[in-house]
């Protein structure tokens, strides 16, 4: 099978297979003489670059180039070893990768940053500036992208065999500025100058169907077969992007697919004088991966949704098909060797495609296909948050990928008799679990479909799973118990402390050597180092250095002046009302409160740092963003506060933007409603810098408390069962009356203090607070949460101890690594086996 498999791609390639002059040269040098080479040449002769250049884009661009070719020598050899030995793979399908920037990371992974860092010093160009030339990569909105960036991290550098497929952006979700304290959303263009990472594949193109109708016929053995026509096609391209593991040879594919028109326009109708209906099918085509996630709230919002997605699971199980074909006879061991992992419901749809395409385009019938989809997909489930399982109008459906509907259809009907057989009689549990809702507007459940398609359905984190299986998806769980399982979260460790805080990196590697950098419970290491005055004062050191990296930041973005002796006190994340950033305004109102009472004995300096986007259409998180930019005003003008107490708001959140908080925070807000967060990473990354965390719990700060102890961690508010309990009489305005410091806040809010010129502006927020409906129990955490935040500036003052606190903190943050995470991933549901590549042996 081998040699076939070789011989076909060489007749591909259109290569003697005995002849690989073509494609094998010299390994390239990684020594800085070789590096330095090569950057030279790139931006002397492919960039055309002179003396005269100031840009550091182009410095950047040829550097970028000279560490690419250095990982497309280890990207080869992987796919051939992944290729000769007919390896199983798993294929990670997600609608975002928030991959950040690439530069730094490929340095780290490749093990270059010494050989680098003197190349750049030697050539009269300063490193930094380069680094920062390099655009975040707009390739998805918050934490689960972030998240699936992570997974491939950590899934090369445990040379596990998986390929993620995503779709390749134009426009990110948005760049956010603040104006008159609101947000504004700018295109953010992030491709706008290319993007050198990337490798275009046009010949590995695959063309995707959208409307039309389909045909039904019995062929020569009595089976019914369809045939989906009269189709409007789309094109996918993919370009792949290299994910290095860290120094071990391998280099995994994150492949993005592009759409574009099968033809570029009706040459006919652009004769006849037809110039805008004649590119109109071309520009249709290319919307789909113009920007990433559209605004859903209209009707049109929702088609191009669920063209994405569609369009993304179409083309990657295409793809492998292809490459499937290529190298088996059949399918029979189809199953034995691949495994589907979908990441949250977007990618749900990939349940009823692979099925057609089995069954439509390999002639397979049907209990064979189910066969192969059900030993195949894996969803891991990241909400508990109904609203966000997506429900798509069963029109929609039949209007775009009408062969779908009819499947998804008899997927149903199939699923409902296996129901019916287990709860006879049980009319309300079959609408219940029915993927169709029926109504005035029938929908189809997503994550339904996900559930009922799937071998392993997973949480991310022990709380949410369990939640899970008693509530959201509790029927399923019922029936189905050996398919539920966990798997909290992670983070890498390269990116989030190795390559962020080179300063604690050293540290750390020379306490305890650097292999905790893939192996991340050697940290635990360092409690012991927790006793060390000497040791305290290096890691105290380290943190100041990147308090005051942040604050230049915070200064050049929000012109606002943090004092490095004061506590940095972040919440950063995407602004949502379960997340409770209001609370944390809440808090600094009644800090300001005591300031102006003159209530300020014994006091503790703080710095608080706000930052995430607000979905466009959801007009109350942009409230809250212009709540905190009014109440930063007031506070950081008033003279009486001083030093004391300082907010910003920290304008377009992002994966960069992270890598300088992360390391310089000293308090981490993790403060959701309880049993509204399914796992939370930022929290991880956070702890992992020696941050304390302040939280409730919920999602993996539970776990991050358990790692920790009660001792290194500040904890308040209402557990999940408290919550549920509470809802049944819940009482804002009473726990407000009882209160007198909360009692203040109200007052200062509702006087319009902090929008004296706009009367009644934040009247929604307030009737928020004040309803007992209110479903993030704002009022009934606040007295706990001031308690919490009270014993947290009590600790901070003595530095010796809260220095202990933070250095526990990142010893105990071993657990919360994406190695580990995809360990149990691969252990419990892919079972891949590791694959070695060969080594590159630099000339």
């Amino acid at each position: 099978m081998t040699a076939k498999r070789n011989e076909q791609q060489a007749t591909k390639n259109n290569c003697d297979p005995e002849n690989r002059k073509l494609v094998e040269l010299p390994p390239l040098g990684m020594d800085q003489a070789s590096i330095s080479d090569d950057f030279r040449r790139y931006f002397a002769h492919t960039l055309g670059r002179d003396d005269h250049c100031t840009s550091s884009h182009y410095p950047y661009k040829a550097l970028a180039f000279a560490m690419r070719d250095r990982l497309i020598e280890r990207w080869k050899n992987t796919r051939r070893v992944y290729e000769d030995t007919d390896c199983r793979r798993t294929f990670y399908l997600s609608l975002e990768f928030l991959m950040g920037r690439a530069l730094s990371n490929t340095m780290l992974n490749l093990g270059v940053e010494d050989e680098v860092s003197a190349a750049i010093y030697d050539l009269g160009l300063r490193l930094e500036d380069i680094r920062e030339s390099e655009p975040d990569a707009g390739l998805g909105n918050g934490g689960l992208g972030r998240l699936a960036a992570c997974f491939l991290d950590s899934c090369a550098t445990l040379q596990l065999p998986v390929r993620g497929y995503g779709l390749r952006y134009e426009y990110g979700m948005f760049r956010q500025h603040i104006s008159n304290g609101q947000q504004v959303e700018d295109p953010d263009h992030w491709l706008r100058d290319g993007n050198p990472w990337e490798l275009e594949r046009p010949e590995y193109f695959q063309r995707v169907q959208f409307g039309g109708r389909t045909e039904h016929h019995t062929d020569a053995n009595g089976h019914v077969r369809v045939s989906w026509v009269d189709t409007h096609d789309v094109l996918a391209v993919p370009c792949d992007i290299p994910i290095p593991g860290f120094r071990n040879g391998t280099v995994n594919t994150l492949r993005l697919w592009k759409s574009a028109a099968t033809d570029e326009f009706d040459l006919e109708e652009f004769n006849a004088g037809g110039y805008t209906e004649a590119v109109a099918a071309k520009n249709s085509a290319e919307n789909i991966t113009m920007v990433l996630y559209p605004n859903d709230a209209s009707e049109n919002g929702k088609e191009l949704r669920l063209r994405q997605q569609y369009f993304l699971a179409s083309a990657s199980i295409k793809d492998v098909m292809r490459e499937w074909r290529e190298s088996h006879e059949d399918f029979s061991s189809f199953a034995e060797k691949n495994c589907f992992q979908l990441n949250d419901t977007h990618p749900s749809i990939s349940v009823a495609e692979l099925m057609r395409q089995l069954m439509d385009e390999h002639g397979m019938l049907w209990d064979e296909a189910w066969t192969i989809v059900s030993s195949t997909m894996a969803y891991t489930n990241h909400t508990l948050l109904p609203e966000a399982l997506e429900r798509w109008p069963v029109r929609l459906f039949d209007q775009l990928v009408p062969r779908l509907l009819e499947i998804i259809y008899e997927i149903n009907a199939r699923f409902l008799t296996q129901v019916a057989q287990h709860w006879p009689g049980d009319t309300d549990r079959l609408r219940r679990m029915s993927i169709i809702e029926e109504g005035h507007e029938p929908m189809v459940r997503m994550a339904y479909l996900a559930l009922v398609g799937s071998f392993s359905v997973n949480g991310v984190a022990a709380l949410h799973t369990q939640l899970l299986k008693e509530g959201l998806f509790l029927d399923f769980y019922e029936m189905w118990p050996e398919r539920f399982n966990n798997k909290t979260n992670g983070v890498t460790p390269r990116r989030w402390l190795a390559a962020c805080n080179p300063g604690l990196r050293d540290l750390i590697d020379v306490t305890i050597g650097n292999g905790w950098i893939s192996h991340l419970p050697n940290l635990e290491q360092l409690a012991e180092k927790a006793e060390s005055r000497t040791f305290r004062r290096l890691w105290r050191n380290i943190k100041q250095e990147n308090k005051a990296r942040l604050a230049k930041m915070v200064k050049a973005d929000c012109d606002v002046e943090f004092n490095t002796e004061a506590m940095f006190d972040v919440q950063v994340k995407r602004i949502h009302e379960y997340k409770r950033q209001l609370l944390n305004i809440l808090h600094v109102i009644h800090l300001y409160n005591r300031i102006k009472a003159g209530d300020t004995e014994n006091w503790t300096n703080r710095c608080v740092l706000i930052g995430g986007k607000a979905a466009p259409g959801y007009q109350v998180a942009k409230l809250i963003i212009k709540l905190a930019s009014s109440v930063a005003r007031v506070v950081n003008s008033d003279p009486d506060v001083g030093d004391r107490l300082k907010l910003a708001f920290l304008p377009n959140y992002r994966v960069s933007a992270m890598e300088v908080i992360a390391p310089a925070a000293d308090l981490s807000e993790q403060i959701s409603t309880a049993g509204k967060e399914a796992s939370g990473t930022g929290n991880m990354k956070f702890m992992m810098n020696g941050a304390v965390t302040i939280g409730t719990l919920d999602g993996a700060n539970i776990e991050i408390l358990e790692e920790v102890g009660i001792d290194n961690f500040f904890l308040f508010g209402l557990t999940t069962v408290d919550v549920e309990a509470k809802r049944r009489h819940y009482d804002p305005n009473a726990i407000i009356d009882r209160d007198p410091a909360f009692l203040k806040v109200m007052k200062l809010l509702e006087s319009s203090y902090f929008n004296q010129f706009e009367l009644g502006l934040f009247d929604t927020i307030i009737e928020s607070i004040r309803s007992p409906y209110d479903p993030w129990m704002t009022a009934a955490d606040f007295r706990s949460y001031i308690d919490a935040q009270e014993q947290a500036a009590l600790a901070y003052q003595d530095q010796d101890e809260w220095v202990r606190m933070s250095i526990i903190n990142t010893a105990k943050s071993g657990h919360f690594s994406t190695d580990r995470t995809m360990e149990e991933y691969n252990r419990d549901i892919w079972r891949l086996e590791p694959v070695t590549a060969p080594p590159v042996a630099p000339a």
